[in-house]
């Protein structure tokens, strides 16, 4: 097996969490409820668009595990998981049709995420009206969809040349 087929996924796992770290010292949450921008998944989109779907769903499991430890719990283990795997899944799905660019699919990845987390807050509190925040996750996960696929299609840009594998 090669060093650089552990190592680069291995520095994704670090880089994605301490961008997890940034995101959550900064205080959106504090003007709206639940927001994020998502600064780890520009290290998911790298990952999926360099190395695969595998790889990307080892990183962003690892990532949500340790980022779930680290800064929140079981409950955030669970949202994370839930979120991450139902935006991965599109993210991923989208990506092998070669119809969507990184941008596009950083939204719908953002978006998703949203969906799948309100889907667990649903099950977790039995409430179903949960799910009349969604408008306001969908703006948010759209607006920082666009802003971490931007972000993605740069360092994608930039790192082409970098052998992988």
């Amino acid at each position: 097996m090669k060093t650089r087929t552990l190592t680069v996924p291995a520095l994704a796992v670090s880089l994605a969490l301490v961008l997890s770290y940034v995101d959550h010292l900064i205080p959106l949450s504090a003007t709206v409820p639940g927001i994020r921008i998502g600064l780890a998944n520009i290290v998911i989109l790298f990952v999926l668009y360099r190395l695969g779907a595998r790889y990307a769903a080892a990183v962003s499991l690892i990532r949500v595990l340790l980022s779930s430890v680290l800064f929140g719990g079981i409950t955030a283990f669970a949202y994370g998981l839930a979120g991450g795997a139902l935006s991965l899944t599109v993210m991923a799905l989208l990506r092998r049709t070669h119809r969507f660019g990184v941008m596009a699919v950083s939204i719908c990845g953002g978006v998703l995420h949203n969906c799948g987390q309100i889907l667990v807050a649903i099950l977790v509190t039995n409430t179903p009206a949960i799910a009349s925040y969604l408008p306001v996750l969908w703006i948010s996960g759209i607006a920082a969809g666009a802003v971490v696929g931007i972000l993605a299609a740069l360092v994608l840009h930039r790192t082409r040349n970098l052998p992988l594998t």
